[in-house]
């Protein structure tokens, strides 16, 4: 039988309710000790450690000069892709691409906003990038599509992208199909924490970057976190997690499958029902052990440890308190089943994505709609955005100020510094303000 958590709100107290928002990612400190050994063994030792750890995380023999893709492994894996997949992997890039390229911003703007006083910003790509693209549970060619397009969208001089090798040694074909589609030809076989501290210090083969963007195990997240100052980690993205907000209107069915979409990533993912109806969610529990007995053996068994563990079924007073659990869990996936979806929009602050409606599968936003899936997860949602081109651009602002500028900006500027406790500043202002006004 399987078992299903489920909680009824009101009986909670608050300390069981803070608990329903810890996630897997949460527990970074029972990862720290060793992801910190091992990003101190990396620092150490370079390619040698980067070899020693393919082999043993990912049973893969490599040598330092069979650490990046070559063309010939590109060539190799076009050969191997279906041209179904192929279709598809193309598709999906034309929808990722058209949907991002409305977020490029312009190169610069200025504005005299006061007589004399010229200000704006300029728009520059990071220097570097790297995309993680994980693999531990699959291969995820979608991830490298989600990672890559807005990069390259954004310009970045430098992009370059890792991922865990397979046992042969060799890289997802879909993937690397996906990479070359994206304009992406620097690939190097490594994954986990030391791969993270590989391109946060570089490596006799590896060269460090400015900026690391994509999802990945416990152990990536929390080299991430150790590796802050040292290297842009970008936003948090551990593992899946998902809210299926519903009313007692919604197919039990279609929410369960929704349920089960994030909770086969893997057993440390999250994936809950929050609904003010107790029928909904008996229905649901009725249904979940015939629908996990369709899928093979390894997803069930994932289903199964998430239910039982960060997920399950919340029930709730009514929708204001759905609302208000949904804003403060502020999960990754937000899937919305309602009869009027578009009323609740504006109250769902706190989500990585939100997806609206009886027909707009959280797959669909996975792979095919084109909005980015690489988004916060761990509670994160709260201040951070979903993957796109603006986590590749930084902005830099510039001002030119004319003598009739500083007669003006003069005064204000000397009148602030003087309270701070400034002098030096003052003086500066004071004696720039006495040649504009000669």
């Amino acid at each position: 039988m399987t078992k299903i958590n489920r909680h009824v709100l009101s009986e909670l107290s608050p300390e069981a309710r803070q608990s329903l928002l810890i996630r897997a990612q949460g527990n970074f400190e029972s990862v720290e000790e060793r992801t910190r050994e091992i990003i101190d063994d990396l620092r150490a030792r370079g390619d040698e450690a980067l070899i020693e750890y393919a082999e043993r995380f990912d049973g893969a023999r490599l040598d330092p000069a069979g650490l990046l893709v070559t063309e010939e492994e590109f060539a190799e894996a076009d050969k191997l892709v279906e041209p179904a997949l192929r279709g598809a992997i193309e598709q999906a890039v034309e929808n990722i691409r058209a949907h991002h390229r409305a977020q490029v911003p312009p190169k610069s703007w200025m504005d005299e906003h006061t007589p004399g006083v010229i200000s704006g910003e300029r728009v520059i790509p990071v220097a570097s990038a790297a995309l993680y693209v994980p693999r531990g549970k699959g291969s995820f060619p979608s991830v490298m599509m989600m990672l890559a397009i807005p990069a390259t969208l954004a310009e970045v001089p430098r992009i370059v992208a890792c991922t865990p090798p397979g046992p042969d040694g060799s890289i997802d074909a879909a993937t690397l199909v996906a990479a070359k589609l994206c304009g992406i030809d620097r690939i190097y076989k490594m994954g986990g924490a030391q791969a993270i501290a590989a391109l946060a210090f570089g490596t006799q083969s590896v060269e460090r970057v400015d900026k690391i963007v994509g999802p990945g195990n416990q152990y990536v997240s929390a080299a991430k976190r150790l590796l802050y100052g040292s290297v842009d980690p970008g936003p948090p993205a551990g593992p899946s997690e998902s809210v299926i907000l519903c009313d007692g209107n919604a197919d039990p069915e279609v929410v369960v499958r929704e349920l089960l979409i994030e909770a086969e990533h893997g057993p440390d993912s999250a994936a809950l029902l929050v609904t003010d109806s107790e029928k909904l969610a008996n229905r649901v529990e009725e249904l979940v052990p015939a629908l996990l007995a369709n899928l093979p053996e390894q997803r069930r068994s994932f289903c199964e440890s998430v239910l039982s563990g960060f997920g399950g079924i919340v029930i709730t007073s009514g929708v204001d308190e759905s609302v208000d659990f949904t804003n403060n869990y502020a999960p990754e996936h937000l899937r919305v089943i309602v009869d009027r979806p578009f009323e609740l929009l504006n109250r769902l602050v706190n989500a990585g994505e939100v997806l609206l409606g009886d027909h707009a599968s959280i797959a669909f936003g996975n792979f095919a709609i084109g909005m980015n899936a690489i988004l916060p997860t761990g509670g994160s949602a709260r201040s951070y955005s979903c993957v796109g081109v603006e986590e590749f651009i930084k902005r830099s602002s510039f001002a030119y100020v004319s003598a009739e500028g500083a007669r003006r900006l003069g005064p204000v500027a000397i009148e602030l510094a003087t309270y701070e406790g400034f002098p030096g500043h003052a003086a500066a202002a004071e004696f720039v303000l006495g040649r504009a006004s000669q």
